[in-house]
């Protein structure tokens, strides 16, 4: 199974430079390829704070991740975005 997983995993990784060649990528397609990244950082992120084992769950977690959200939307620091969400998170476990 590992190894079935190994070939198709290189297989998939040497389509695309079998394909194009020494090509250039239409616009649109490079524009997509951009946006593949974020979202799907996004979906891992949305999918470690509310899921919890196979159902939907809202915890201490969902709290601290949607604080540092707001103060990384109001353009504080990261560091400081971590340590507030680690302080209610903390918190709220406490309680």
């Amino acid at each position: 199974m590992i190894v079935g997983c190994a070939v198709l995993t290189i297989m998939i990784k040497a389509f695309g430079p079998v394909l194009l060649g020494g090509r250039d990528l239409p616009p649109w397609f490079t524009r997509v390829i951009v946006l593949m990244a974020p979202t799907l950082l996004c979906a891992l992120v949305v999918t470690s704070v509310l899921a919890e084992g196979r159902s939907w769950s809202v915890g201490a977690h969902t709290v601290g991740v949607g604080v540092a959200a707001v103060l990384l939307w109001r353009r504080h620091s990261l560091v400081l975005a971590v340590v507030v969400a680690m302080a209610v998170t903390a918190g709220i476990r406490a309680v």
